[in-house]
Order: C-alpha cells, then sequence, then structure tokens
C-alpha cells in the first residue's frame, strides 16, 4: 500500500506554455499543495509514464495520481495517448481526465470510448480554471480513492498539522 502522507502527483500534457502556467496557478491559487509535472505532447507523456529518455529517473518522473490531457497536441495527440495508455496494463489504472478546448460530442464520446475518467471543457478565465481546479480536487482527492491509495484527506490533515 501506499504511503497516504504523500502529495498528490498530476502530470499534465498540454502544449501550451500559457495554458500550463494557467493550470499551475490555478493549483495554486486553489491551496493544493500537489507536486505538477509537465509535458508538452503525447509522445513525452508516454515516455513520461515508461519512465524513457528523459524521464527515466524516478524522482524526476514519479508516476502519476491522475493526468490532466489536452487532446489537441501535436505528433501524437491526446486520443492516440489516451489509447495507449488504457492499452497498457501497467498504465490503465492511473485515471485521465481530458481538459480541452474542444467541446464536440465527437470528442467528448470518444474520450470515454477509450477510457476516459472524465471531460472539461477549458473555462475562458483565470477564475473559471480555479473553480475547475477546485472541483477536480475535491472529486479526484475527498471523494475518489486512486488505485495508488493516496487519499487528499491524509495531505490535507498532514498540511494543517504542520500549520498548527
Amino acid at each position: 500500500m501506499t504511503d497516504q502522507s504523500l502529495p498528490i502527483t498530476i502530470l499534465t500534457a498540454e502544449d501550451d506554455p500559457d495554458d500550463c502556467v494557467l493550470v499551475e496557478d490555478a493549483f495554486q491559487e486553489s491551496g493544493q499543495d500537489n507536486n505538477l509535472f509537465f509535458v508538452q505532447d503525447g509522445i513525452k507523456l508516454l515516455q513520461y509514464l515508461r519512465r524513457q529518455d528523459l524521464y527515466a529517473a524516478p524522482k524526476s518522473s514519479p508516476r502519476p495520481d491522475l493526468i490532466l490531457l489536452d487532446l489537441n497536441m501535436p505528433r501524437k495527440d491526446g486520443r492516440q495517448a489516451l489509447a495507449e495508455i488504457k492499452a497498457d496494463p501497467d498504465l490503465r489504472s492511473i485515471p485521465v481526465v481530458v481538459l480541452t478546448a474542444s467541446s464536440t460530442e465527437e470528442d467528448i464520446l470518444r474520450t470515454y470510448d477509450l477510457g476516459g475518467a472524465g471531460y472539461i471543457v477549458k473555462p475562458d478565465s483565470f477564475q473559471g480554471m480555479v473553480e475547475v481546479i477546485k472541483g477536480l480536487n475535491q472529486y479526484w482527492f475527498d471523494v475518489v480513492e486512486l488505485a495508488s491509495g493516496v487519499s487528499m484527506k491524509n495531505v490535507k490533515n498532514k498540511h494543517k498539522a504542520r500549520l498548527s
């Protein structure tokens, strides 16, 4: 069983540097003490998950508890990456939530058909992104039990104890 006092590790696959900053700032604004990692496309996402090339060292590429995935990325898009993740027995237990600009029904249905755990259309404001991140944190880390055994409740309690 995983140590439940560890922070949650979130891997975001996003090719737009501005959106990466927006996501990172929204996590900070929402008051969450998570470990955030970013990759720029589906190829780097799979290299990270398989600890290949630049991501060979476990300390620089810890297994994520949750993946936030953009669909429209260069080299290998999110749809292809999601299909590969869910086809891999070592990776399929990692929940993947799509966070993308696309609101087409085709993309939404395909995401769920491929095994995606959720689909969020990127909000058009910083405050909207903060609300999305708060909702993600509440659902994934307060309500749902992750396959890794990590519980955000224990992380929050540990953080409160340090502040006391």
